[in-house]
């Protein structure tokens, strides 16, 4: 009897521990797994950006928003099919105990945000409660910054854990709305939660105490970042008491470049050949595009008199001695410094 030997190389790491996931629910669209967790913080090194830890609950998500960036996390459990990032979503092991310890690692004055990948209240929240449980734990930490952004009115089910956190914390609450057309956004975002919904979460965290931000982000050429779109933006914001208004341009990785081109193809085929020419050779659209945009949006802005970014308070709680920017230990500044520079001036231009 002959034996096959197989040729595939042992999977190793994450995609080891993905391929072996127990399968926890299966629905019609979407399977849940539970993925063992090695840790849940992440040290973020990206120039791009203005935090330094990141925490997802969840890899995948539901909301299959066609320009999504994190396509490309599912490929290190070498699901490499795009739509995979939508369809098998995992859910973290939880360890309220390791979650502790690991957030002593944190150095005071980093910014830990949370749902950078994917959302923290997609459907499988609803479920799993991954997120709440974050939350649980942060509610009793002082001294911290936090942020977390979301597309998802489920946000609201933990109002009461946001303002205990916001006590001894710095917090920053930002609800992601790119488009107040219904119709588009469900073409463009077709598992979120309808914009109108949104808007209704950013009133109730707004009357709740909690300041939030509507984030008009990522902008699409030509569908989304007219003036007259982003006025309508920037007028629902403020009438649901958002705390400030930004945006950004979209970026498209060659993860995401199939998905949007493809939905492009089907829906605006007018635009398809300009984005592919757009984007041919890079990820991002060039400084010329996106200086034109931030014009725009300071326009929208100052018409509706809302502010860039949110005011950066002491919480009421927040522990004496301890400035908002909070020192470091010499031999910590500089690595520090070193390392998240680029991020704090970018940081300071949103």
């Amino acid at each position: 009897m002959l034996v096959q030997i197989s040729t595939t190389p042992p999977r190793k790491g994450i995609a080891r521990l993905a391929a072996a996931a127990p399968l926890l629910k299966r629905k019609r669209r979407v399977e849940y797994f539970e993925l063992p967790t090695r840790r849940y913080l992440t040290p973020c090194r990206s120039e791009r950006v203005p935090f330094d830890w990141t925490v997802n609950p969840y890899r995948g998500c539901e909301f299959g928003c066609r320009y999504c960036y994190a396509r490309y996390t599912h490929e290190f459990m070498e699901l490499r099919n795009p739509g995979d990032f939508e369809r098998l979503i995992f859910a973290k092991a939880w360890s309220r105990q390791a979650f502790r310890e690991e957030l002593r690692r944190v150095l005071p004055g980093e910014w830990v945000a949370i749902g950078t990948a994917a959302d923290a209240y997609q459907p499988a929240e609803r479920r799993f409660g991954i997120t709440r449980s974050v939350l649980e734990v942060l509610a009793s930490e002082k001294g911290r910054k936090f942020s977390l952004t979301t597309k998802s009115d489920l946000i609201t089910r933990d109002i009461d854990l946001f303002q205990q956190i916001r006590r001894n914390n710095v917090l920053h609450l930002a609800v992601s709305i790119t488009t107040a057309d219904s119709r588009l956004a469900r073409l463009v975002e077709p598992y979120a939660p309808a914009p109108e919904r949104r808007f209704e979460a950013v009133r109730r965290l707004s009357q709740a105490g909690l300041p939030v931000a509507v984030l008009a982000c990522p902008l699409l050429p030509h569908l989304t970042d007219g003036e007259a779109a982003l006025d309508r933006l920037a007028k629902l914001a403020a009438e649901s008491g958002a705390a400030a208004f930004t945006g950004g341009a979209v970026f498209l990785k060659p993860c995401s470049r199939d998905v949007f081109f493809s939905f492009l193809d089907r829906h605006f085929p007018g635009l398809a050949a300009r984005y592919r020419r757009q984007f041919a050779r890079r990820a991002f659209l060039p400084d010329s595009y996106t200086e034109r945009l931030a014009e725009r949006l300071e326009r929208v802005r100052r018409r509706h008199s809302l502010p860039k970014r949110a005011a950066e308070e002491a919480p009421p709680g927040w522990p004496g001695g301890f400035q908002l920017e909070l020192p470091l230990e010499p031999d910590a500044e500089e690595k520090y410094s070193s390392r998240k520079s680029s991020c704090r001036k970018y940081a300071a231009s949103l």
